[in-house]
Parts: C-alpha cells; sequence; structure tokens
C-alpha cells in the first residue's frame, strides 16, 4: 500500500520533510508538497539576502527533492482557505506542517505603530520581492535610519541599506525595488543591540561583510566596544575582536554611516504623524544577568525604525498552537493523530538552514513508526486533485514553476542584470506560466 504525506509549506523544513519521507520509508510514498504561494524554497527564495548567493544556492538541493519521481509541487493551495484540516486528512495518511516562523516579534514601546515603524521582515520581503509586499512599499526618504537587533537578519538590512543600488544590481532584486534604492535618501544606519558585543547573535562571516562595505563608514564607539573577561567561545572572540577594530577607525567620509551600538534600548518612538525619532536607554546588566535602565537617555533624529528582534511563527487554522511557545506543542514532531510537524513551527526560531534536515528527520522517524502497522497506510477516502477542481483550485505545478523561473530569467538579460530578475505579484508570475 502506498503512503501518501502532505507537508504543508515549501520551505527548507517542508522539503526536508519531503526528502526524508522519500528516503526512510520502507515502502512506496507519495509526497505531496502544498505552498499558498506559486514558488517553492520558503526563506531560501524570500528571506536570503540577495547579495548572499552561496546561500542561495541551496535552492539547486531543494529542486532536486522537488524533481523527485516521488515528489509533487502544488502551489497557490491555502491551508484554511482552500483545504481545511479535516479534507488534508480525508485525502492522505499523513499531514505534515512546516510552515516556519513567519512575524517578527514586537518591542512593545510607545509610537510602535507610527508609519515608519515595521518589522524588519517586511522589510526583506520587500527587497526579496515577497508577492504579500508591495514593491511602493518601502520609499527610503529619510537621511537617518535605525534597525533594532544585533542578529544576522539585522546584519543584511543594515548592508542592503548601506550598499549602492548599483552594487546590488547583478543580484535578483525586483527592478523596481532596485530603482527604489537607487533614489535612497538614507545617510546614517544606527544597528542597535540592548547588550553588549558578546552577546550580539551575528555570525563572524556576517559581520566581517560589514567591514567590506565600501559605501559606509563603519563606526563602533571605544566605550560600547569594551567586554570584561575573555572567557568566550571562539565565534564571540571573533566578533569582540572585529568590533575592537572597528572603534579604531576614524570615518574616510564614504557617502554612507553604519554606527554599530550596544548597551541601548528603545523606550519610545516619537513622532505626530509618523516616526520622527527613536528615544533610547543606556543598560546595564544586573547581578541576576538581566538588562536593566540606567535612566540616561539619547534620542536619534530617526524617520524609519525597522525591528528585528526574533520571528515567530502563527497559527494555522484547525491546528493546535501554544501562544507560550508561538510553536505547535508536539512530541518528537507528533502533534495528534496522523499530524506532524516540522522546522520553525515545531521547535522555535533556531539554528540555520540545515538544521531542518535533521529536525525533519526525527519527524519523519515519529510519522513511519506511526504508520507502520497493517492499518497504518491506505486511509484516504478522497482526492486531493478532485477536492481542489471542484473548488475552483488550480495548483501552480513544477513545471509552471519552471516557467516563472525562466520568466525571471528572461527578464535579467533584458535588463542587462545578472542571471534573474525576481517577478513581482502573484498577477505577474501567474501570467509567465499561464500566458
Amino acid at each position: 500500500m502506498t503512503l501518501r504525506v502532505a507537508v504543508i509549506g515549501s520551505g527548507p523544513a517542508g522539503i526536508y520533510t519531503a526528502e526524508a519521507l522519500v528516503k526512510q520509508s520502507a515502502g512506496p510514498v507519495e509526497v505531496d508538497v502544498l505552498e499558498r504561494l506559486p514558488t517553492p524554497y520558503g526563506l531560501v527564495r524570500y528571506g536570503v539576502a540577495p547579495d548572499h548567493t552561496s546561500i542561495k544556492s541551496i535552492a539547486g538541493y531543494l529542486r532536486r527533492v522537488l524533481e523527485l519521481p516521488e515528489v509533487r509541487f502544488l502551489g497557490g493551495v491555502t491551508l484554511g482557505e482552500h483545504l481545511s484540516v479535516e479534507d488534508l486528512l480525508r485525502c492522505y495518511d499523513a499531514v505534515v506542517y512546516a510552515t516556519g516562523a513567519m512575524v517578527d516579534r514586537k518591542l512593545g514601546i510607545p509610537g510602535e505603530d507610527l508609519p515608519g515603524s515595521v518589522a524588519a521582515t517586511d522589510f526583506v520581503n520587500w527587497y526579496c520581492g515577497h508577492p504579500d509586499v508591495d514593491p511602493s512599499r518601502f520609499t527610503l526618504d529619510s537621511p537617518e535610519v535605525a534597525v533594532i537587533g544585533v542578529g544576522n537578519v539585522a546584519v543584511d538590512v543594515v548592508r542592503v541599506l548601506a550598499k549602492t543600488a548599483e552594487e546590488l544590481s547583478s543580484t535578483d532584486v525586483p527592478h523596481d525595488v532596485l530603482e527604489r534604492l537607487a533614489d535612497s535618501q538614507v545617510k546614517a544606519i544606527h544597528m542597535i543591540g540592548r547588550r553588549g558585543p558578546e552577546h550580539a547573535k551575528f555570525t563572524l562571516k556576517e559581520l566581517r561583510e560589514l567591514g567590506d562595505l565600501t559605501n559606509a563608514d563603519v563606526c563602533v564607539r571605544p566605550e560600547e566596544a569594551v567586554v570584561l573577561g575573555a572567557d568566550f567561545p571562539r565565534q564571540i572572540r571573533g566578533n569582540i575582536e572585529v568590533l575592537r577594530s572597528w572603534s579604531d577607525r576614524e570615518p574616510v567620509g564614504r557617502p554612507r554611516r553604519l554606527d554599530v551600538r550596544f548597551w541601548l534600548r528603545p523606550v519610545e518612538i516619537l513622532g505626530a504623524e509618523r516616526v520622527e525619532g527613536l528615544k533610547l536607554e543606556r543598560t546595564r546588566l544586573s547581578e541576576e544577568g538581566r538588562v536593566v535602565g540606567t535612566g540616561e537617555f539619547e534620542t536619534l533624529p530617526v524617520g524609519m525604525v525597522l525591528r528585528s528582534v526574533g520571528y515567530q511563527s502563527v497559527p494555522l487554522p484547525g491546528v493546535p498552537f501554544s501562544r507560550e511557545t508561538m510553536t505547535v506543542p508536539n512530541e518528537a514532531g507528533r502533534v495528534r493523530e496522523r499530524e506532524y510537524v516540522a522546522g520553525w513551527l515545531k521547535r522555535g526560531p533556531t539554528g540555520v538552514i540545515g538544521t531542518n534536515k535533521s529536525d525533519a528527520a526525527e519527524t519523519v522517524r515519529t510519522l513511519l513508526s506511526d504508520l507502520s502497522g497493517p492499518s497504518g497506510a491506505g486511509r484516504p477516502s478522497a482526492s486531493v486533485d478532485a477536492l481542489l477542481a471542484e473548488r475552483g483550485v488550480h495548483p501552480v505545478t513544477y513545471a509552471e514553476w519552471q516557467a516563472i523561473e525562466a520568466a525571471e530569467a528572461e527578464l535579467a538579460r533584458t535588463l542587462g542584470r545578472g542571471e534573474r530578475v525576481k517577478l513581482v505579484g502573484l498577477e505577474a508570475m501567474l501570467r509567465a506560466c499561464r500566458p
């Protein structure tokens, strides 16, 4: 009996789950990877910075999984809109939820809802061409911008803000976005961390890239680069050394300036109709190791604030969800009978892209063990194809996704820009694959 499994989400977690099902299953298996967008790869396509081509190359590996004969891609299908959990359980032996962590955590301070105060993920989605974000979403008309957070996403954001449009022209940044980056009025970028350099979450490789910027002076205040103690892991020691070296630099007059700040926390975003400033409080660590304010304040005259203080998952219709952990409660990937979870939705936003591979393997081991009995497979009583057809839903096939890729490559050739330029918006993508 063929085991039929639906995987909800086509990012690394979902595609690694499909691969593990094919590799681990002792018998025949069919895996449908359902995705609400017409395009696969999740954060690899819409979260990795456009100038990080080596990381984006992982799409080649994910592509090979989608091309396995046991795996099928169904784009443009949304859980809760086109299919319910009950529908899925009628059509498949098991369902694996792998939709990731799609929204930023909020700061929880006054003024956070002012125009110009936005999640870093919105900005990342913008320059990555996500169809949920209009290309006109951002107008970079403020001379100063603040990015709250000192992780890799924050580093990506400030690097894109600091670079010239010419430096990004060979990447897949949508052309409308590139034109807005070319018109950017940003002169000063402030990257702000609540704790010290030893607590920063960026990797050494990402941090060093900032030091190679040719369009921006990178500045660190000597007093904020002071670190007490030396018993740190190698990665952290490397970060500290780089930041200390920058604190000795003198600006050389590049068009933009990047200030990397520590021991500051945002307490209020200022402005009447939109963001006009950011009030910060100097911080220190208490004896218990908590961040506490010192009562010393400063205000930055910024016109945009981008928060990058962590991701969190959102609930899926009909699927259990813990508001405390912002994950789907599970035991080794098992949610309840015939329902499973993988990736950030399972464990929270931790690890790197490759971490999802071992995570998916664990979930698949649980699933196959649960369904290994004689009555484990063969439960489906309905066809997902027939169900979607009845509802007027025509999923984007893998071949149609390839047509979108071909159109993006052709657009790049037309514009004289690199290997591909992303199409923007669902209509443009559907026109490319269904002319």
